[in-house]
């Protein structure tokens, strides 16, 4: 049999057994190399991997040159249109509406897209995930085009998506209790209206407690505040409360930013994870995009409390930024998972800058080991949602599966599958995707889903997003001028 045998967007009946020239498969603790091996899945979960199964099986399909790996744990994932492209190339974010300016403030924010908009963006980044071998997300938003923060309808219908496309989510509606404000060119002051950031909060928990566990379990839930300079201390204290007697993961992004590093400093004197330690906050449900600003007294707090950082390489790399480094992190003992945060979200590109990043930090390869990397988007990812049936291959794992062509022509030979993937730097050869069992994408397709029609439809909601920017961008300057062509337009007579 072949891939194209198996119905799309449905659990084959019966064992399946895939067998291929390469398997990562787990055992005693870690990853490993199965050379011509075979993994059976049944149901949902994996039942066997090794040599071919003695056992019966409904089918056997016959992968050929290609690596069967865990699928990627994306702990920062882009689930809107990706407006971080507006700010490469382009000027400070006050002067790019990446910052609300006081006239926009004083007339009274807007939603910048319809629910039905909102709706179809998250089913369309949730495509994007699973054709980069993405099989578990949380998923993340910008809040700049928002009238305060995301919805609760909108997560509804993510958790409606997910189901219907087959990905495995953490779901939450970020909520905030402020926000930065551009009184005067380059001049941010913070704004807070605590009442409404708490009001997110029960919102958001009332969605956690209904939605957990739908859609055979795919559908969990996760509370989000959106940036620690947006939080006032009475929200993340209440949140983190929540946490702890819920048992839910906490993704509260921190020492990211200048910004918010300005911001933090001015309004508590320390930096943000210092002020989190301070009020006893920092924990091991707490993921933390991007580390990138963190200081090393930051980093000590982190190993000490069992903070997860969610490492994004690509989308700080496009303007110069990096961690600092990953070896210094993992020789503190801070488990690094790994985020996309941008489009195209390809966790292979991502470990490709970040492998790169890594050893130029360090100034050589002990930087960070290829297996370094592709630990962390696997292992470490799941390891900081506390679940070790994700990220990894072995009997009684979920059966979540990306499936790389390593016969694509556009690769190089092979000596080694992770090495040839990583410096292959490309998610484009993702060939299928197993969630749960379900067959979630094959060939570029995923089920119910028309992927050239849906990216219509994005750009042209791009496109009405770029239309509006003027009116929330301090000075209300043109487009133009915010977002210059690379060359002059030419412009034929």
């Amino acid at each position: 049999m072949n891939l194209s045998d198996l119905a799309l967007g449905c659990r084959p009946a019966g064992r399946t057994a895939l067998s291929a020239r390469w398997i990562v498969a787990h055992a005693d603790g870690r990853h490993h190399l199965l050379k011509d091996g075979e993994i059976v899945i049944e149901g949902a979960d994996v039942l066997h991997v090794g040599a071919r199964f003695p056992g019966e099986v409904a089918r056997r399909i016959e992968l050929g040159d290609m690596l069967v790996s865990p699928g990627f744990v994306d702990l920062d994932a882009l689930s809107d249109l990706d407006t971080t492209l507006l700010t490469v190339d382009y000027g400070p974010g006050w002067a790019t509406g990446r910052v609300w300016p006081r006239d926009y403030v004083d007339r009274g924010p807007y939603e910048m897209y319809s629910p039905d908009e909102l709706a179809f963006q998250k089913r369309f980044a949730f495509s994007q995930l699973l054709l980069n071998g993405i099989t578990t997300a949380l998923p993340i938003a910008s809040l700049f085009y928002r009238e305060w923060a995301e919805t609760v309808a909108e997560f509804e219908a993510a958790a409606e998506a997910a189901g219907d496309l087959g990905l495995r989510v953490y779901l939450g509606p970020a909520y905030r209790s402020g926000g930065m404000v551009c009184e005067a060119p380059g001049v941010l002051e913070p704004v807070f209206d605590e009442a409404r950031g708490l009001q997110g909060l029960d919102e958001a928990l009332a969605f956690s407690a209904r939605i957990a566990g739908r859609h055979e379990g795919l559908i969990r839930p996760m509370l989000a505040p959106d940036r620690v300079e947006t939080s006032t201390l009475a929200l993340l204290q209440r949140t983190m409360s929540a946490s702890a007697e819920m048992g839910l993961p906490v993704r509260l992004h921190m020492a990211q930013g200048r910004m918010e590093r300005r911001a933090v400093e001015k309004l508590h004197g320390t930096t943000a994870p210092q002020w989190l330690a301070r009020h006893g906050l920092l924990n091991h449900r707490l993921i933390a995009p991007h580390a990138v600003e963190a200081e090393p007294a930051d980093l000590a707090l982190y190993a000490e409390h069992g903070v997860t950082i969610a490492h994004c390489p690509l989308v700080f790399a496009r303007d110069g930024g990096l961690l600092r480094s990953f070896r210094k992190c993992r020789d503190l003992g801070i488990r690094i998972g790994m985020g996309t945060d941008t489009a195209p979200p390809d966790m292979v590109l991502n470990m490709a800058v970040g492998l790169i990043a890594g050893r130029i930090a360090e100034g050589g390869v002990e930087g960070i080991a290829t297996s370094e990397i592709f630990d962390a988007a696997t292992i470490a990812g799941a390891d900081a949602l506390a679940r070790p049936d994700l990220g990894r291959l072995q009997p009684g794992s979920k059966a979540d599966i990306a499936i790389f062509d390593l016969a694509d022509p556009r690769f190089a030979p092979t000596i080694d599958p992770i090495q040839s993937l990583i410096f292959g730097a490309t998610g484009r050869v993702t060939r299928a995707v197993f969630v749960d069992g379900r067959l979630s994408m094959r060939d570029g397709a995923v089920a119910g889903f028309d992927l050239a029609a849906a990216r219509r439809r994005a750009q042209a909601q791009f496109d009405g997003l770029l239309e509006r920017y003027p009116e929330r961008t301090f000075g209300q300057p043109p487009l133009e001028k915010m977002f210059p062509p690379t060359y002059p337009r030419l412009h034929p007579r």
